[in-house]
């Protein structure tokens, strides 16, 4: 159907296929999975550089899994001994949980919100303002959102990176022969010209899902198709789909 056969999209192939089987039998084209980068936790070396004493804070802010497991590793690594009095405040309740990994989930002090930077600041509210608070972010996204309210806030904090994108080995892959590809990260074009410098768009069409891969793909000159998530397609599924739908 139409002139699109084959789709890459950049991760992990999800849990549920459903969405995506219903897409192949209904249009006939091949979907695959292929993380075009890896999340990696720093080394002690790299995180020395940042001259972060982890001991000069009271609280933690966690966004992901990635962060809390860099967290613990570095501190292992540092032979850094974090107080049973550390606060914990998590964008979700998910990486809250996460934390039994690591510590006695009922012996500290854990809080979370929903999802967005707001509720983690409304977490904190007036008990918890008086906290030195060490903010954990990746090296391949931007800690604003978060740091814009804590300054709105004026709550003391410094920002860490933890955790770095490490692009994959793609040498192998023949990226022409797709007719579509779909990027969620910065990360995602990162990757692509470190693996093919001398990469051309031609006919391949993109599909981006989040905001901040805009930029990232429009500064390296590559023409987006179609811009999710969007009323009309709230998952990467239904981007796939609305997209065949366009070129059937």
């Amino acid at each position: 159907m139409g002139n699109i056969r084959k789709i890459l999209i950049s991760q992990q192939a999800p849990v549920n296929m459903a969405p995506y089987s219903a897409i192949t039998e209904k249009f006939g084209v091949d979907i695959e999975f292929c993380p075009f980068f890896s999340i990696e936790p720093l080394t002690s070396r790299e995180f020395r550089a940042q001259r972060i004493n982890i001991l000069d804070y009271t609280a933690v802010v966690f966004s992901s899994r990635h962060a809390i497991n860099a967290f613990f590793r570095l501190c292992e690594e540092l032979r850094v001994k974090v107080p049973e009095t550390m606060k914990y405040f998590c964008t979700t309740e998910a990486v809250a949980m996460y934390l039994q990994k690591h510590i006695v989930y009922r012996k500290r002090k854990i809080f979370f919100g929903d999802g967005t930077p707001a509720s983690v600041v409304a977490q904190i509210g007036t008990k918890h303002q008086g906290e030195k608070f060490l903010i954990t972010t990746s090296d391949s996204s931007s800690p604003t959102a978060i740091t814009a309210l804590f300054d709105e806030k004026k709550l003391e904090y410094t920002t860490g990176v933890f955790v770095k994108a490490v692009s994959a080995d793609l040498k192998e892959k023949d990226l022409a022969s797709y007719d579509a590809i779909v990027f969620y990260n910065q990360s995602d074009v990162k990757s692509l010209y470190e693996n093919f410098p001398e990469f051309t768009q031609g006919s391949i069409r993109f599909i981006s899902y989040g905001k901040a891969i805009v930029k990232a793909m429009e500064s390296a000159g590559l023409e987006i198709s179609i811009k999710a998530p969007a009323p009309e397609t709230p998952s990467v599924a239904k981007a796939v789909e609305t997209f065949l739908q366009q070129h059937s």
